[in-house]
């Protein structure tokens, strides 16, 4: 396992464009001792209701959202360009089915006992304040459904409020 130190959310400087839309991330959660993780390449940060906040978008269709809908707490960990690989299998393979993170060679470390990938460079450890379903009623551009939503897998927004955040 790797150490991790806490990092002061306020002293952070990242780009989160290409952070979180390039780069990608994996969130983490833990229900019932089963632990699932996603690549996520959607999702923000910033501040709500006077919290640091970490936004990320989950589709109907993913277990992890079902674990994430049950579960309080969640990571988002962040890695150096080498865990491409690794994130696109995240992506691409459903927890149901496997033990994605064997599959994809990840480890996973903890911090106040919320579940995160060990390989990453650094971690945000949320609490979930809010979930909102995006419904395409809700679209004021109408075109977004036609582009994204095909197949009305739609996603869910979740805020979590930062905890800790962990550098390697």
């Amino acid at each position: 396992m790797h150490t991790f130190q806490p990092f002061p959310v306020n002293s952070i400087d990242i780009n989160p464009f290409s952070l979180i839309g390039q780069q990608w991330g994996a969130v983490t959660v833990e229900h019932e001792g089963k632990v699932n993780s996603m690549t996520v390449s959607w999702g923000g940060v910033g501040v709500l209701w006077n919290k640091n906040v970490a936004t990320i978008y989950l589709r109907d269709s993913r277990y992890t959202k079902e674990l994430l809908d049950q579960s309080e707490k969640f990571s988002i960990t962040f890695f150096d360009e080498s865990y491409k690989r690794a994130l696109k299998y995240l992506g691409a393979v459903s927890g149901r089915n496997e033990d994605k993170l064997a599959g994809a060679r990840l480890n996973i470390n903890r911090d106040l006992n919320v579940p995160f990938i060990d390989e990453g460079n650094f971690v945000l450890i949320c609490r979930k304040l809010s979930s909102t379903p995006i419904l395409p009623e809700h679209f004021a551009d109408k075109k977004i459904a036609d582009d994204f939503y095909k197949d009305s897998d739609y996603h869910t927004m979740y805020i979590g409020e930062i905890l800790d955040l962990l550098a390697r």
